[in-house]
């Protein structure tokens, strides 16, 4: 392979053979693009819904799935009628890594001249809006680096995550030896990288990689919803403030992080929902926002 091609979104030659739930959408006008690699909807008001959907290859993650996935997700960031939004796969997979025909012919020169899988690592980084991944079934290599991307990590107690590219005589591309060291400590994390061992869904939660897990598929789907749901009922200016100033606590120096959210704290006193927030409190009223 001499160049990374984009593929333009078609409609899906999946979607007959999908085994994920029908949801019907009905919060918005906003139209939906049409993909081959995954499915789009809005299953509940003011969120966004992205389902990978290549189901014979275990959601396997590809370059015409990311660039897809990259397009949807700047397409909800957009909408005024999305707040906040849910990435997932199927009851059987979320993602079980790259797609590694397609990794496997390419040389250091064609890797290193087209960047590839930059658009992978920095695909959830660019969206202002929090994006929850609901796992079940495997997150894999690239599947796991994916949910690792994600501002909240629900998921099955049985999921199976893991970082096995050792395996395959190589490692984590897309920010995985980053991410899960910063997640769950830096033993923890040589361990499971160097060793290509797979853990739970049980084990993320309890190591802090998942902030919750669910006993079925059905509870999973229905809990990470009703998460997007809150956060899409707050105000939108408030919700990516918040969310902005936790991701600088990973980039930052504890003084630097404190004093930089005071200044996102003091910069959101200059915006009509604080005055509406702080308000509605007072006369115990339910804060209608404006999001300005």
């Amino acid at each position: 392979m001499n160049t990374l091609r984009t593929l333009r979104p078609v409609a899906s030659r999946f979607a007959k053979q999908s085994s994920l739930p029908t949801i019907t959408r009905s919060f918005s006008a906003t139209p939906f693009r049409s993909y081959e690699f995954i499915e789009t909807s809005q299953p509940r008001p003011g969120v966004g819904q992205v389902t990978l959907n290549r189901p014979k290859a275990l959601n396997a993650l590809c370059s015409p799935l990311i660039a897809e996935l990259n397009q949807a997700l700047a397409d909800f960031d957009a909408s005024p009628d999305v707040r906040a939004i849910l990435l997932t796969g199927s009851q059987k997979a979320f993602a079980a890594g790259a797609d590694i025909k397609e990794m496997a012919p390419l040389t250091f020169s064609e890797a290193y001249t087209t960047s590839f899988i930059e658009s992978w690592s920095s695909l959830t980084t660019n969206v202002k809006k929090p994006i929850i991944a609901a796992v079940s079934g495997h997150a894999l290599g690239g599947g796991c680096e994916l949910a690792l991307m994600c501002d909240v990590l629900y998921c099955t107690e049985t999921a199976n995550f893991g970082q096995p590219e050792i395996k395959l005589g190589t490692i984590p591309g897309a920010g995985g030896s980053q991410r899960l060291t910063r997640a769950i400590g830096k033993a923890r994390a040589m361990e499971l990288i160097l060793t290509g061992k797979n853990f739970t869904g049980r084990e993320a939660f309890e190591w802090g990689v998942a902030a919750r897990t669910f006993a079925t598929w059905d509870e999973l789907l229905e809990g990470s919803l009703k998460t997007a749901e809150t956060i899409a009922s707050y105000s939108k200016v408030a919700v990516m403030a918040a969310k902005e100033v936790v991701n600088k606590s990973q980039d930052l120096p504890l003084r630097d992080g404190v004093e930089y959210e005071r200044r996102v704290f003091h910069s959101l006193f200059g915006s009509n929902d604080q005055k509406v927030g702080m308000k509605a409190f007072a006369e115990k009223k339910k804060a209608e926002w404006t999001d300005n």
